[in-house]
Order: structure tokens, then sequence, then C-alpha cells
């Protein structure tokens, strides 16, 4: 990997949603862009997640959205079960790329990495796998970057999109705190049933389960074990454990329950979150998506925040005369709003751990209404 000087060369940490998001708007724009990214080529953690209705409008701005809904699974409603089997509440999401199609789609997660990789190659993004950053200095107008095989770059922009431990964040100096807190979140790949048209969420009386369509075919199966410490369970024992924590439910968990329990594998993660209360940035260096700010699963806005995150992070380096003030400007622009994010997503997660389902339907359909607002 060759040092690239000039004014618009740019050093991507993370082959993410965010970082492949940044990297294909920035090259759009004229930057020659390069990513490191750790992990293996075509690796990918988990196996579905929401596009709500602000990703799929920048998405679309990159000319992604339809490729993404062919892909995966378009919605536009969210359905609250109570915990007898009722019907509690219905959310019914805004349409933000027309009324023709729908407010948000379920996707695969290794789906949107393909689509967003092969759009990324076709700006000719170069991503560098098995590589990341040691240390980083500020010289002037660049920004030196020692990698961990020991070679140099000199970049006119750093952007750290490698997650919620991100490495780039304390290499900048910008600490923060990552919160568990009290759940943990289980997911198993299953067929989609012929009733799942939308996303459906199952109070129970200890726990939360649901059920997320990815396309004709396929869904996820999600459950949020409450009061629970932060823990690793053995491989072998998830599958019954899942299955246990689905017989609390009546209903159409049932059938969840029976899905579940002929799924190759299941996932069971920590809830954790992190915000930076101050900059993102310092020098030509910036941290965006999960390493700036990771809300709880419970909005499914995660991903939404990481792709506006690019995309309008290649919009201010674009209208302003300097990197420094087109960073600063794409923080001021973006934190309030993530931070009604973070925050949202942990006051649903209490209110979940404290049976308390109803007061968090409205706070649900609130905080869509306001991510729907112009980024």
């Amino acid at each position: 990997m060759e040092s690239y000087r000039g004014a618009r060369t740019a050093l991507i940490v993370g082959a993410g949603m965010a970082g492949l998001t940044a990297a294909t708007a920035l090259a759009r724009r004229g930057w020659q862009v390069e990513i490191a990214e750790i992990g293996a080529a075509g690796a990918t953690s988990g196996w579905g997640l929401c596009l709500t209705g602000p990703s799929l409008r920048a998405l679309d701005e990159l000319g992604l959205a339809d490729l993404c809904l062919a892909a995966g699974y378009g919605m536009s409603v969210i359905t609250h079960v109570d915990v007898d089997g009722g019907l509690a509440d219905e959310v019914r999401l805004p349409r933000l790329i027309g009324a023709e199609r729908p407010a948000m789609a379920g996707m695969a997660r290794p789906a949107l990495y393909r689509t967003l990789r092969e759009q990324a190659d076709r700006c000719g993004v170069v991503v560098h796998h098995g590589l990341t950053v040691a240390a980083v200095n500020q010289e002037g107008e660049q920004v030196r970057v020692r990698m961990s095989d020991g070679t140099l770059r000199r970049v006119a922009l750093l952007v750290g999109a490698d997650g919620i431990r991100s490495s780039v964040r304390g290499l900048l100096g910008l600490e923060t705190s990552v919160a568990y807190h009290g759940q943990m979140v289980w997911r198993a790949l299953v067929p989609r049933p012929p009733w799942a048209t939308g996303v459906h969420q199952f109070a129970g009386k200890v726990n939360t389960a649901g059920l997320v369509p990815l396309s004709d075919s396929q869904a996820y199966v999600f459950l949020t074990e409450n009061g629970v410490a932060q823990s690793v369970l053995p491989d072998v024992e998830l599958i019954p454990r899942l299955r246990k924590l689905l017989s609390a439910f009546p209903g159409r968990v049932a059938e969840i329950r029976s899905l579940a329990a002929g799924a190759e594998s299941v996932a069971r993660r920590p809830v954790l979150t992190a915000f930076l209360d101050r900059a993102w940035n310092r020098g030509n260096g910036v941290v965006i998506g999960d390493a700036a700010h990771a809300p709880a699963p419970q909005m499914a806005s995660g991903t939404a925040l990481a792709i506006e995150d690019g995309a309008v992070l290649a919009q201010e380096l674009d209208c302003h005369r300097s990197i420094g003030a087109g960073l600063g400007a794409f923080v001021s622009r973006r934190a309030q709003r993530c931070r009604t994010l973070v925050e949202t997503s942990v006051a649903i997660a209490d209110l979940e751990q404290a049976q308390r389902h109803h007061e968090a339907y409205p706070l649900v359909e609130a905080c869509h209404r306001q991510m729907a607002e112009p980024v």
C-alpha cells in the first residue's frame, strides 16, 4: 500500500457499514481512499439487521437503496404484542424514499456488506485485509500513520470506523466509556413464517422476543434476556437455552421457538452502548459509526446512524475549504441527532427491564419520527 500525498487522500480503518459508506461517498467526490480492515476478506459479524428509513435515504443518495430492497425484505410496520399475546401497538414508519417504496428493510448482513463493498470497489476504493493502525501523529496538514505491519502512511484524512472498541479513538486521544446494560441479546437465523411481513416484537413477563424478516425465505429471531450478568456460554448450550427462554411466551412465539430449534447456530451478545460527549475529531482524524456513538439495539438504528455518518462526512468535507473545518461541521451536524438515538435506546432498554412496555412504545414511535427529519 503506497503512501499518498495531497489534499484529498483518506485512510479509513474498518470495512463495516460506516467505513464502506464513507469510502464510497468520499471516492465519488474525488478522494483517493484506502481502507485498512483487520478482519479477513468476506468476514461479517451477525446475520441480519434493519435498514430503517434514514439509512435507506442515505443509501438512495448513493444509488444503492433499490439494490438493498431487492436483496432484503421491505417493511413499513412494527407490531408490538403484549404479554398475553394480544396486539398492544403498531408503529407505522414514515416512507422517506417515496410512497411506492417501503419504510425500511430487513437485510442479511453479508448481503449488505457485499452491496457496499461492490460499490466501493467500483469507485476505486482499495481495501486491505489483516491490517490496522498502530500509531497516529498529526504532521502539519497530514496525518502520519504507522500500520500494524510496520509500514508508514501520510494522508490528509484518517477515519476511524472500527466499532465500539475502536483503537483509532484511543490513538486520537478521544476516550469514552463502554456501558453494559444488563441485557444479553440472542439471534438465530430461521425460515420466515408467512405471517411475518413486518417486524414483530413480543413482550414477556421477564424478557422480550421478536422476529425480523430478511428476505422472502429468511428471518431472524431475537430475544433480549433481561437482568443478567455479561457472560459467555459454551456453543453447545446456546440453542437449548434459547428454546427454554422462548418457551415462556404465548401465541406465535411457539412457532418461533420451533424454528429456532432447527437453527444451525445461535449468537448471544451483550447490549453495550457508548457515546463521545466531546469532540469526535482531533487534527485531521475523526471517528464515526459505533466508534463515536453506539446505541442499544432497541431502536434498530445503529446501522442507520453509521451509514448516515459516511454520507454526511463526505458532504461536509466537500463544502469546506479545510479538512478541520469540515470535520468540525460534521460533528456539529451529527452530535445531537446521535445522542438522541443513543439515549432513547437506553431508556427503552431500561423500560423493558422494568416491564413497562407500554411506556416504551411511544418512545419508539417518537424517536423514529425524529430520525425521519432531514439529517
